[in-house]
């Protein structure tokens, strides 16, 4: 990195050297200029500021290709905006989450690493932290939630892979080895979990076809003009009326969202919690984990929009008349064609249909159904059926 800094600086010299060389003499002539009037001392101070604008430019075109030649990073660094901690006397370190110490399941949670130095002074990690601290200079490790390198945790939608577990991380820093924190990470169920499924939607219909333009009508014929044997010029011909455009296609209709089964088993313990696996043919399951105090889950079921009909074609352009003939007197100009009219729009499909929504739930459920919420407009309402269901996994 340092070797490609270092073979950049002479270029940027260069460009430096080339404003100092375009603008020195307009400068020069602008402090030599007493004698001359004031329409010339205001055309060079002019020509002044163009080129200072175009060394502007320059330098700000420079500095985007040494970033890119040397990285984001280095540049940063560079100019204070981001520090090696390994620069830096901290003697403490603490983590966190910003949006709270819990993660759930499908969530992105940003972590904040804050440091204390000798002085008293904080310093925090770069990201959802807004601080100068690199995330490359920290070494992090995971258990059941995972770290990017910006220090953003996340926890997988399937709950099969976190149920009963509690996250950790632990954070070190190399360049000073007695620094260590860990951070434990408790998942929770209580959100408003959602699972959708839609028909497709319909294919748009094709666009019309665009009318043909008019023909031009035909010049008329010469007539004279000679002494004693004059003769009118004859009349342009009429141009052809355009064709209508054609009408676009109709839409297709939506699909209809298939039939959605949800099953439904409590999960025992302090504090209850609601397993379900929502399923619809052709679509992979999905699973839930509910906590039924607070959370809850939604299964909703739509039909697939109606395509859109296609675009009339636009009508043509009709055909410009004839020139009158020259002559004594000359011809009259043709009439030209009327345009033709533009097709109508297709007509657009019609939605399809939502699906049926049957929930299994075993008896001990029953306390907690209101946790399950359903929406399928237009189709059958749900069908809720009070069965033996055992562990879901």
């Amino acid at each position: 990195m340092d070797e490609k800094m270092r073979h950049s600086r002479p270029w940027s010299a260069v460009i430096v050297r080339h404003c100092e060389a375009r603008v020195e003499p307009v400068l020069c002539r602008v402090s030599d200029m007493d004698a001359r009037d004031g329409r010339e001392r205001r055309a060079a101070m002019n020509e002044k500021r163009a080129w200072m604008w175009r060394c502007a430019s320059i330098g700000a075109l420079a500095l985007a290709t040494l970033m890119g030649m040397t990285g984001c990073t280095a540049v940063r660094v560079k100019l204070g905006a981001r520090v090696h901690i390994d620069k830096l006397p901290v003697t403490t370190i603490e983590a966190s989450l910003l949006n709270g110490p819990a993660i759930r399941p499908g969530q992105n949670s940003p972590m904040v690493v804050t440091f204390t130095d000798a002085t008293g002074k904080v310093w925090v990690t770069e990201g959802a932290g807004q601080g100068k601290i690199l995330w490359s200079d920290l070494t992090v490790s995971a258990s059941v939630v995972t770290v990017n390198k910006k220090g953003v945790l996340s926890l997988p939608h399937d709950p099969r892979k976190s149920d009963g577990k509690t996250g950790q991380v632990e954070i070190s820093v190399p360049s000073h080895p007695e620094l260590h924190a860990s951070l434990t990470v408790p998942v929770s169920y209580s959100f408003p979990f959602a699972a959708s499924f839609s028909g497709a939607s319909g294919m748009s219909g094709t666009n019309g076809t665009d009318g043909s333009d008019g023909m031009s009508g035909s010049s008329g014929s010469m007539g004279s003009c000679v002494p004693d044997s004059t003769s009118a010029g004859g009349d342009g011909g009429t141009g052809t009326d355009g064709s209508d455009g054609g009408r676009g296609g109709d839409g297709d209709n939506g699909g209809n969202a298939p039939p959605v089964k949800v099953m439904i088993a409590l999960q025992p313990g302090a504090q209850p919690l609601l397993q379900a696996v929502v399923s619809a043919p052709g679509r992979k399951d999905r699973h839930f984990l509910i906590d039924p105090q607070g959370g809850s889950l939604t299964i909703t079921s739509v039909g697939g929009a109606g395509g859109s009909g296609g675009r009339g074609g636009k009508g043509g352009r009709g055909g410009s008349g004839g020139s009158g003939g020259i002559g004594c007197p000359n011809g009259s100009d043709g009439r030209s064609g009327l345009d033709g009219h533009d097709g109508m729009p297709g007509s657009d499909g019609f939605p399809g249909s939502a699906g049926v929504i049957t929930i299994v739930y075993d008896p001990a459920v029953k306390p907690f159904l209101a946790a399950i919420k359903t929406s399928n407009k237009g189709a059958p309402a749900p069908v809720y059926q009070e069965a033996p269901v055992g562990p879901l996994w």
